[in-house]
């Protein structure tokens, strides 16, 4: 497993862990009775919950792009310290996003993002390369 993929998995499990965590923060924000419902209404989320539920559709977008990057690097053998460096900070700006997007750090939020998407940014065009 290349690195890059070793990440990806990492940044897949990270998914899982922030949709428990907005599912756990949901629940609390709206009642198993809700939660568990038909959900005919759509249930508007605030505060942490609504953070949280935001942060993780934030990461289901980036993880798309992320995923083609890691596909494109992988299948076309242009594995380096490169694209190796810029997985990890890929991963790490993502973590760190979670907090920052739940605490409301403006523009840190904003930052973050930027930096796990100019990682990905350059592992697409190492791969070009």
């Amino acid at each position: 497993m290349t690195p890059e993929l070793h990440v990806l998995t990492l940044a897949a499990l990270l998914q899982v862990v922030q949709f428990v965590l907005y599912s756990v923060a949901a629940n609390l924000q709206v009642g198993s009775k809700a939660a568990m419902g038909p959900r005919d209404k759509k249930v508007e989320l605030t505060g942490t919950a609504g953070r949280l539920q935001r942060a993780m559709n934030n990461h289901f977008e980036g993880l798309i792009l992320f995923t083609i990057a890691v596909l494109v690097v992988t299948l076309s053998d242009k594995s380096n310290t490169i694209t190796q460096a810029a997985a990890h900070t890929y991963l790490i700006a993502r973590i760190l996003y979670i907090p920052a997007y739940v605490q409301g750090l403006a523009p840190w939020r904003s930052v973050i993002w930027m930096v796990g998407f100019l990682a990905t940014l350059t592992m697409l065009i190492a791969a070009l390369f």
